[in-house]
């Protein structure tokens, strides 16, 4: 087909949905200047998806905010280090039932579709480029390099969003709602042991999460602690650039072999979830944390292929220690001494830790607020995740919170809890970004509806013009 024969085949296929269509939220004016219905932060997959939601719902006075620069939204070309995505490349997601805009077409349009037939997963670059594409077909309104620092409640129901960066609009933008599409990291933070952050100096470790570079490391012996399945991307990349040996750490006696999502994306939990009580959410997230995400079994094979990688099970890190440069790390079968150490022990959801949220974190509602489980079987990181509502509202703890947190949406990791998989995972975006629409899209008509109410009762607009002029009688005859 060719990738200009798709986007005018997008074109078409959109204007068939009357996408496009004139808005039906009444705007609304402030002194400071435009106000936003919907700010979306963050421009990756999930904002993108959502934006595009939200403008096939008629709802197209929003914008994207995104704090890296252009086409670097998200993980994928930055600290994500897999060969392939881990989804089965047949998923669709921020496509929202286009054909025209799922992967597969994209990949077909430039390769062909024997080239999809001999796929096995989506590479990751590919997957990144993918993305550029639909912000291009579709146009959707995302400005780069703006941080939001601070989400500042002026009243109820709008939100003075502070900024900075080289392309920030302002120093500031007024928003009704705010989604926080921010990624699996948005809900609170990448998680380093006490143990390597308080012992270690920051120059001898780097979290999986960050920007490392690798080529320093060449020649080197790594640790490497975790064993989920970015563990094992990290070792094999930095074997493939260079590193002497890649030791991955893992506390079980085994790897773990099941992957719940895979269970999930065919019984019809990711689409039902919001139908599970509280006390089925809580278990069934709780055993998702535990089961963990094992390594996909090509990457295992690429990383174990190195001579330089070496598997450590049953091997918890007792003690970590610093001396001339190095590290010395000991575990139940001894010491080692290691030139660098990679974390890959995951995130800590939590909307205290978000800067962003300062001052509103008092006021939202946590599961540990309005869920207590039974005795053994309390899960302290599930507890400080946000309770939120089916369409990711926030939820306040209180009163005085409800006016403060009206308009607030989480659409990042945390919202992992209250929503199951939705911006967790590519395989939950499909079901989840309906929902979020039409949460937002609820709130605004209610927030609106007196005024809405009225335009309709005084709606006299004539539809209506033909006058009717009845045929002249036909004349008599004459007897």
């Amino acid at each position: 087909m060719g990738l200009n024969a798709l986007n005018e085949r997008v074109k078409r296929d959109l204007a068939y949905l009357n996408y496009g269509a004139a808005g039906w939220v009444p705007p609304r004016t402030s002194a400071e200047g435009h106000i936003y219905d919907v700010v979306i932060v963050g421009g990756g997959q999930s904002g993108l998806g959502a934006a595009f939601g939200l403008m096939r719902e008629r709802i197209p006075n929003l914008l994207v905010i995104d704090e890296n620069p252009k086409g670097r939204e998200g993980p994928w070309d930055t600290y994500a280090r897999m060969v392939t995505l881990r989804t089965p490349k047949g998923l669709t997601s921020i496509d929202l039932g286009i054909p025209s805009l799922t992967f597969r077409a994209w990949w077909e349009a430039l390769y062909g579709a024997s080239a999809w037939e001999a796929l096995d997963k989506i590479p990751r670059g590919a997957w990144m480029d993918y993305l550029r594409w639909y912000r291009k077909v579709l146009e959707l309104p995302v400005v780069n390099e703006t941080k939001l620092t601070l989400i500042e409640p002026v009243e109820q129901g709008l939100y003075r969003l502070h900024l900075e960066g080289p392309g920030a609009p302002g120093a500031h933008l007024l928003a009704r709602k705010v989604v926080l599409a921010t990624g699996i990291q948005g809900g609170g933070r990448w998680h380093v042991p006490p143990m390597i952050e308080d012992r270690l100096p920051r120059s001898l470790y780097a979290h999986t999460s960050e920007a490392i570079d690798f080529t320093s490391l060449q020649g080197k012996r790594l640790a490497i602690l975790g064993g989920g399945a970015s563990a094992f991307d990290n070792a094999n990349h930095a074997l493939a650039e260079g590193a002497a040996e890649a030791h991955v750490f893992v506390r079980r006696d085994k790897l773990p072999s099941v992957n719940p999502i895979r269970q999930m994306e065919g019984s019809g939990m990711i689409e039902r979830f919001h139908t599970l009580t509280d006390a089925e959410k809580y278990r069934v997230i709780s055993h998702f944390f535990q089961t963990n995400q094992p390594p996909t079994a090509d990457m295992f094979e690429r990383a174990a292929a190195w001579p330089g990688f070496v598997l450590h099970l049953g091997s918890p890190w007792l003690d970590v220690e610093a001396s001339e440069g190095r590290i010395t790390v000991t575990t139940p079968h001894g010491r080692e001494i290691f030139d660098f150490l990679i974390v890959s022990t995951g995130l800590i959801s939590d909307p205290a830790l978000r800067p962003e949220l300062r001052l509103l974190e008092r006021h939202i509602k946590r599961w540990g607020d309005v869920y207590a489980p039974p005795i053994g079987k309390e899960n302290a990181l599930l507890d400080q995740h946000p309770y939120l509502s089916p369409g990711f509202a926030m939820r306040p703890r209180n009163e005085e919170g409800e006016a403060i947190l009206h308009g607030l949406f989480v659409f990042n990791y945390s919202a992992l809890a209250s929503c199951g998989l939705s911006a967790s995972a590519i395989s939950g975006t499909r079901n989840a970004i309906p929902k979020l629409v039409a949460g937002i899209a609820d709130q605004l008509f209610t927030d609106d509806k007196p005024a809405i109410l009225d335009a309709y009762f005084n709606y006299d607009t004539p539809e209506f013009t033909v006058t009717w002029r009845p045929a002249a009688a036909p004349a008599k005859a004459q007897s």
